[in-house]
């Protein structure tokens, strides 16, 4: 029988942030924290002086004090000296990062998942995503030192994975093919990271527990490929929809654009799940059944239950800014929230949901005064110099230099800087040196629109309130259906 019949997605960058992780877990059902841009938070955070002490807290009980109080040494403010002071940034990843940024990036990850899982009993998940690969080794080993339950991995073929959590539970070395573009055929790259070059005593006499593994996937394809050629055990499924937020799978084919210039998907799109329960594992689905009915169908199809993002990111425990929840949930009420699946925003090259809000990057007016800059990098791509050394690239960074480093002109067009405009959604965005503030890019499944349902089942015949609790999303699924 299931742990848990609902899963809180892992929304990045912060929104799946400790707290609504913690309060889901508290609950008896899987909460889940991002792991994509935790260095960075968790570095930007100290700057903003950690007023609750939080973070401070959870670096105290690092394993390794050194690397603690090298943090603490690097970042650490009483308090930025005013909301102009540009924050000192985080190292950019590469394929075998620097000591110091592979010792932030295993920190940032302990302790998201330390305070997601301090004073209770309940589980705790990390999501990542394949498309970015190069913080993956460290990001995993930070989250299993915290006593992290599962890892959720998708948004590419994570196969490698498996072996990883494997070999880090043991105290050994891993490593981790990375992708990288112009590269001859036999030639590959990997990056490392050996456990017991970051803590002392050696890891393997540390309680390292291997965690559950999930693949989130969109097809019953890639799901028998996974529990086939995985090169450890797979422990489950979340199979995912095209209507949920963040970014989507593909549709499968020659892809066509409706008249507002969204993504078609078909009956091709449309997951086999008679074949993925045959395969014998636990799966949930995700991306249209966040309701008490949609819970419901789920199983009846064999599903152990449903992974459900969007009602837990406008949540009070999320980390997304507690104004633009405000706005998202007066739409959401209004009935006017606009949803827009944009083939072009991500430099990942996949489609990605933006949630439409004046004054914010979804603007085009408003993204067109933006500077064209990269300096977070965690979307960019590898490649090989014609001198056999690596460079690094992102089609939403400057064209002039994309094209110069041998990207073409025209995967540049509609690409936004979503690095940047993430962490502005929590509060966290960067000033540059002109003083522009960088401005927030929401994203949002479509199931915003049973919003109203959860804040009428919380509300119990009183007037509606314009917040709510990740409590009572829980309470509004375990429930019945509110029209």
């Amino acid at each position: 029988m299931a742990e848990f019949q609902i899963i809180q997605g892992g929304m990045g960058i912060g929104v799946s942030n400790w707290r609504l992780a913690r309060a889901v877990a508290l609950r008896g059902q899987l909460g889940v924290v991002s792991g994509t841009g935790l260095a960075a938070i968790l570095a930007r955070q100290l700057q903003n002086g950690d007023p609750a002490g939080d973070m401070r807290r959870a670096l105290a009980a690092f394993p390794n004090q050194r690397i603690a109080e090298d943090i603490l040494r690097q970042y650490f403010q009483p308090g930025r000296a005013s909301r102009s002071t540009p924050y000192r940034l985080s190292p950019m990843s590469v394929v075998q990062s620097s000591r110091g940024l592979q010792e932030l990036i295993v920190a940032a990850n302990f302790v998201e998942v330390y305070l997601a899982k301090e004073g209770h009993a309940g589980k705790v998940g990390i999501n990542l995503l394949e498309k970015i690969q190069m913080p993956t080794l460290a990001s995993l080993f930070g989250a299993m030192l915290a006593g992290v339950d599962y890892v959720l991995m998708g948004a590419g073929i994570p196969r490698a994975i498996p072996g990883v959590l494997d070999a880090f539970a043991a105290g050994r070395a891993a490593e981790y093919r990375i992708d990288v573009a112009d590269v001859p055929p036999g030639e590959v790259f990997v990056s490392r990271l050996d456990p017991a070059e970051f803590i002392s005593p050696p890891p393997s006499s540390l309680p390292l527990t291997r965690p559950k593994f999930f693949a989130i996937v969109s097809s019953a394809t890639l799901a028998m490929t996974l529990a086939r050629k995985s090169n450890g055990r797979v422990d489950g499924f979340i199979v995912e929809l095209p209507t949920a937020g963040g970014h989507n799978a593909p549709p499968r084919g020659q892809t066509m654009l409706n008249s507002r210039g969204e993504p078609i998907y078909g009956p091709r799109d449309e997951p086999d799940l008679g074949k993925i329960r045959e395969i014998g594992l636990p799966f949930y689905l995700a991306g249209g059944y966040a309701s008490p009915s949609g819970l419901a169908e789920a199983r009846s199809h064999g599903a152990s239950g449903i992974q459900v993002g969007t009602l837990f990111a406008f949540a009070e425990e999320s980390g997304i800014d507690s104004a633009l929840k405000g706005k998202a949930i007066a739409q959401a009420i209004a009935g006017t929230a606009d949803v827009f699946t944009d083939p072009r925003t991500s430099p990942t090259g996949f489609p990605f949901k933006v949630l439409q809000l004046a004054g914010t990057l979804s603007e085009a007016a408003v993204y067109d005064e933006r500077p064209r800059i990269c300096d977070i990098g965690y979307l960019r791509q590898a490649y090989r110099k014609a001198d056999g050394t690596l460079g690094y690239r992102c089609s939403a960074e400057p064209v002039e230099d994309y094209v110069k480093k041998g990207g073409e002109l025209a995967d540049t067009q509609g690409r936004k800087c979503l690095c940047n405009g993430l962490l502005g959604n929590l509060g966290l965005g960067q000033v540059s040196g002109n003083g522009y503030v960088e401005l927030p890019l929401l994203t949002s499944g479509d199931d915003i629109a049973n919003l109203p349902k959860v804040l009428r089942h919380t509300a119990g015949g009183r007037p509606l309130s314009d917040t709510y609790t990740a409590a009572d999303v829980l309470g509004y699924l375990s429930g019945t259906d509110i029209n």
